[in-house]
C-alpha cells in the first residue's frame, strides 16, 4: 500500500478536496488516508470523537442540501475514479470524555474511583501522558464487553457503508488482539476487501509482535527514527515480518514536520522518502511532504488558511520512487534484510530480497544529508544469494552498465537503487 495522508483540517469540505486527491494520484499513490471526520467533543481534537456517527460541520459545504453521508460518498467516488481506495481511522480505544456514551454506557469505560479515567499512553522514556479530553474504553474488564464490542462493529459498518475500504486502527495495542481478532474476521466474512492496519508505535516489541498477530494486514513500523546503523530496526522488523507487512513513513501527523526538523534539507526529506518506501512493504505520507511544508500538523488548531507556500518541489523524485517500488516485488513485501558491511561508515548498503529469494535489490545509500561521500564495492553481484543481473533504478544518473569493482561518489543523501530482473 502506497498512502497518502489527506489531513482534513488542512483541507477543508469535503467538495474541495479533488485537486488535493488527483496530486496524491499522479505521485503513485493507490490509497488515500483520511483522519477522523466525524463529530468531535469540546476539545476539538480529531481524535476527541463524540458521535461515530455523525460528520464533523467543518468538512461539510456550508449551507448545503447535500446529505452529509452523500458528500462523504461523493469524495470516496472521485478518489475511486482516480485509481485509489480511501481509508479512515478507527478509533475504538477511546472516545470523547463529553460523549454521550460516557453517560449511556459507564459500564464501557475505565474508572478512576468515582469518575471515568482519562484515556493515556506511556512515552519513550517512560513519562505517562493523559489527555483530559478522552474517556478510556475498558476491553478488559467491563461487563458489557458484547454490547461494547457489538457497538465496535456496527461503527465499523457504517464507515463501510459509507465508501471507507481501509482502516487505520488508532493505538490498536490499548485494545486486545482477541477483540481484533473476532473484529477483523466477523468484518471480512462479509467484506473480503477491506483491510486494517495497526497503528503500534509507542508500544513495546512484546506488545506488537501481539498485535500484528491479531489479523492485521499492516503495521507502522519506526524506520522513521533510525540511525542507519543501530541493529534494533532491523530486530524489529525480522520480529514481525513473517506475521504482517510494514508501513513505513519518513513523517506523519504525530511527527514534526521533517522540513523543518532538517532546517529545510531537501536531502533529508528525499533520503527520508526513499529509505521508508523501498524497506518497507508500504509506505504513508502526509500531504505537504512533497511541497517541504513546514508547519506540523495539529489535531486542533490546523486551519485550511495554513496552507503554505510551497518550500520545495519533490513531485518527480516521489513519482519515480513510487513507480520502482510498482515495478518491483521486492519493494512490495516484506523479506529478509541485511547490512553489508562497507569501508564508508558514512554510507549504508543494504540487501532485501523477496521470502521466496526470486528478487533481490542492493540500496546504498549516502547517510549524510550535508556532504559527498564515497561508495566502494569490491563485486556488487558477491552480495547476491542468486546470480542475476543487476537493473540500475536510480532516480538521478542511472547507469546502464555495473563495472567491478563499483565506485560512485553519492551527493548528500543520495541513493543507488539496484534490482535484478526486469
Amino acid at each position: 500500500m502506497k498512502l497518502y495522508n489527506l489531513f482534513p483540517r488542512l483541507c477543508g469540505p469535503l467538495d474541495e478536496w479533488t485537486p488535493h486527491l488527483e496530486r496524491a494520484a499522479d505521485l503513485g499513490f493507490d490509497w488515500v488516508f483520511v483522519n477522523p471526520i466525524q463529530k468531535r467533543g469540546r476539545s476539538d481534537s480529531l481524535y476527541s470523537i463524540t458521535d461515530y456517527f455523525a460528520i464533523s460541520r467543518d468538512v461539510l459545504r456550508p449551507g448545503s442540501r447535500t446529505p452529509h453521508k452523500r458528500q462523504v460518498r461523493a469524495m470516496i467516488t472521485e478518489a475511486e475514479h482516480l485509481g485509489m481506495r480511501v481509508m479512515i481511522d478507527l478509533v475504538i480505544n477511546h472516545c470523547a470524555i463529553d460523549a454521550r456514551l460516557v453517560r449511556n454506557h459507564p459500564e464501557w469505560f475505565v474508572r478512576e474511583g468515582q469518575r471515568v479515567a482519562n484515556a493515556a499512553c506511556i512515552e519513550a522514556d517512560g513519562t505517562r501522558v493523559v489527555w483530559e479530553d478522552l474517556a478510556q474504553f475498558d476491553w478488559h474488564h467491563t461487563c458489557d464487553r458484547e454490547g461494547l464490542f457489538g457497538y465496535c462493529l456496527e461503527v465499523v459498518e457504517h464507515l463501510i457503508a459509507l465508501g471507507f475500504r481501509g482502516f487505520r486502527c488508532d493505538a490498536a495495542y490499548q485494545v486486545p488482539a482477541a477483540v481484533w481478532h473476532r473484529l477483523i474476521e466477523h468484518v471480512h466474512r462479509d467484506h473480503p476487501e477491506v483491510v486494517f492496519v495497526a497503528e503500534t508505535l509507542g508500544c513495546s516489541p512484546e506488545q506488537t509482535r501481539e498485535t500484528a498477530a491479531a489479523g492485521f494486514d499492516a503495521i507502522f513500523n519506526s524506520g522513521k527514527w533510525w540511525d542507519f546503523a543501530s541493529p534494533w530496526l532491523l530486530e524489529q522488523y525480522d520480529a514481525t515480518r513473517a506475521l504482517v507487512p510494514s508501513i513505513g513513513f519518513p513523517e506523519s501527523h504525530d511527527t514534526a514536520r521533517l522540513y523543518a526538523e532538517s532546517g529545510g534539507n531537501r536531502h533529508a526529506l528525499e533520503q527520508r522518502y526513499l529509505f521508508a518506501a523501498l524497506f518497507s512493504g508500504g509506505v504513508l505520507m502526509p500531504i505537504g511532504y512533497e511541497f517541504g511544508f513546514a508547519r506540523r500538523l495539529d489535531v486542533v488548531t490546523t486551519r485550511a488558511t495554513h496552507w503554505e507556500t510551497p518550500n520545495l518541489g519533490l513531485s518527480d523524485f516521489i513519482r519515480h520512487v513510487n513507480a520502482v517500488k510498482d515495478a518491483h516485488p521486492v519493494f512490495q513485501g516484506e523479506g529478509p534484510v541485511r547490512i553489508i558491511p562497507l569501508d564508508n561508515p558514512a554510507v549504508l548498503l543494504l540487501h532485501k530480497r523477496t521470502e521466496d529469494g526470486v528478487g533481490e535489490a542492493l540500496i546504498a545509500l549516502n547517510k549524510d544529508t550535508s556532504q559527498r561521500q564515497w561508495l566502494h564495492v569490491d563485486d556488487l553481484y558477491r552480495h547476491l544469494a542468486r546470480p542475476a543481473p543487476l537493473r540500475d533504478c536510480s532516480f538521478q544518473w542511472a547507469m546502464d552498465y555495473l563495472p567491478t569493482p563499483f565506485e560512485f561518489e553519492l551527493a548528500p543523501g543520495m541513493a543507488r537503487v539496484l534490482v535484478t530482473g526486469d
